[in-house]
């Protein structure tokens, strides 16, 4: 019988969410809605020096924004909680403690100074980075090395201990990756990892283990960093559970910005968003840009990840969620990094500006004008002036530049590039244009543009030679769309007013 599709994102609380983060849970995202699953949200909160207050919402909002809401999560509840795992601390224990009982794992005493003590002396030329592994195991204080009578005594004393994974000599663990196909590693090339902390936490490797098996999840998608850390998993699921019961894996590959694995500090050096929104360190008050205040729709940003490491097979390249939903396959995950693109990403948000919908759009260009400052804004004009203007703007951002002279009568006149060309004859012809204006009923960019004309060619005028003044007047400057669309949303009076208003200084 094929297991209920249970998939999971399981961040660490500790920052800003990394678009690396984003991808994985599109991915988990996808794969769950395909097939009629679950998305599970679990926050990794066991290292609780790096806990940051603050970042659980901030993963919540981002998702939130995105349209990637999960089925279960701290805040969705469900029937697998608690969904922190510092609230589901007590249930590890005795994982930890079963292996132990089992001889898969041990006690192990040693005090700070002591590991450091054996990094620095127990360094060699063939190892010069000592690990506590098979090798150096019984040379440090455990229940391994011990007697049993003296590791009675440290635990009867309640001396901090920590218990790790015994990983076997010689052995070779494989398992099948659904991007990468068989994986297999020696186990005497990794070292006995911490399962449960001194304080009774557990480690990432005991954790994701643990809760993997009791909320029952069915495949776990993750970064390949996680790779190296794949034999202590499989061991684990074969010493606890048994591995019928382990999820199927995915490890997807990097995101590569210009130097190797995308870093904040590559946004930061080259001046593009790594972040699905703004998240400022509450320690340090550093901004970092997001994706989302830089102007980018989430559907452009879904779009942009989801081909960021995978394809169809087709040259499509614009997808809607629903599409992404109906034609995503993690096998069609590339097991190569996939390279960060800015402009591609840019592409992705003009092309999606053009197909939103003009009132779709409305509210966040509304909001956009209103932090400028315009906040008189009729619906109506603004209607009219998304739908001019949208197709001319790469990020949300952009709305401002090409909009705001609609709302706001320019105070100031880009007058040098004209006035080398100015004479009388233009100024007695912008006269008579008002006087036309005055008098026009027929208030659409085409009348308006043969009215314009038809007094050019009267005055022996190029229509080319006035046309670059009256947009000066109406906008202030070289800019801005057609020019008599742009007057047909001003409406009569103030187009008249604005003609009026530059000609005193032209």
């Amino acid at each position: 019988m094929r297991k209920q599709v249970r998939v999971r994102f399981a961040p660490s609380p500790t920052g800003g969410l990394h678009l690396g983060g984003m991808r994985t849970v599109l991915y988990n995202y996808l794969f769950a809605k395909k097939n009629g699953g679950d998305f599970i949200l679990r926050i990794e909160d066991t290292d609780q020096s790096r806990y940051v207050s603050g970042a659980e919402e901030y993963i919540h909002n981002c998702l939130n924004w995105a349209g990637l809401e999960p089925t279960e999560s701290s805040y969705h509840g469900g029937n697998y909680g608690p969904y922190r795992q510092s609230e589901r601390k007590e249930l590890y224990k005795k994982y930890a403690e079963q292996l132990v009982k089992d001889g898969h794992a041990y006690y192990a005493f040693d005090t700070p100074d002591e590991l450091e003590n054996m990094r620095h002396d127990l360094k060699t030329e063939q190892n010069p980075s000592p690990q506590y592994d098979q090798s150096i195991r019984m040379k440090m204080r455990n229940s391994l090395s011990l007697a049993a009578n003296e590791v009675r005594k440290l635990q009867d004393a309640n001396a901090p201990h920590v218990i790790r994974i015994k990983m076997p000599e010689h052995e070779t663990v494989s398992f099948i990756d659904m991007i990468r196909g068989e994986v297999s590693f020696d186990t005497s090339l990794v070292d006995d990892k911490v399962l449960l902390k001194a304080d009774g936490m557990p480690t990432y490797h005991l954790a994701v283990v643990v809760d993997d098996h009791l909320m029952k999840i069915s495949h776990a998608f993750r970064g390949e960093e996680w790779l190296p850390s794949a034999p202590v998993h499989i061991l684990l699921w074969k010493y606890l559970f048994g591995l019928n019961e382990m999820p199927q894996w995915a490890h997807l590959p990097l995101i590569l910005g210009p130097n190797g694995k995308l870093s904040k500090r590559d946004g930061a050096k080259f001046g593009f968003p790594v972040f699905a929104m703004n998240w400022t360190d509450p320690k340090t008050n550093e901004l970092t840009e997001g994706f989302k205040e830089k102007g980018f729709l989430p559907e452009a940003l879904i779009n942009f990840l989801a081909l960021l490491g995978w394809n169809d097979g087709t040259e499509q390249e614009i997808f809607t969620k629903e599409e992404l939903i109906e034609k995503f396959s993690i096998e069609r995950v590339h097991s190569g990094g996939a390279k960060f693109d800015y402009e591609k990403a840019k592409w992705f948000n003009h092309e999606w500006i053009k197909k939103s919908g003009v009132r779709g759009m409305e509210p966040g260009v509304k909001r956009l004008l209103s932090e400028k400052g315009i906040t008189d804004i009729d619906s109506s004009v603004l209607e009219k002036v998304v739908g001019l203007v949208k197709d001319r703007c790469t990020l949300l951002t952009d709305f401002y530049d090409h909009s705001y002279f609609f709302f706001k009568s320019p105070e100031k006149w880009d007058i040098a590039a004209v006035r080398p060309k100015w004479n009388e004859a233009k100024q007695l012809f912008f006269a008579e244009v008002i006087r036309n204006y005055e008098l026009n009923n027929d208030w659409k960019a085409i009348s308006l543009e043969n009215s314009f004309k038809e007094i050019a060619a009267a005055n022996q005028i190029k229509p080319g030679e006035v046309l670059l003044p009256l947009r000066i007047m109406l906008v202030g400057g070289k800019f801005g769309p057609g020019v008599f669309d742009i007057i047909e949303i001003l409406g009569k009076n103030e187009t008249i007013n604005r003609i009026k208003k530059a000609l005193t200084v032209f």
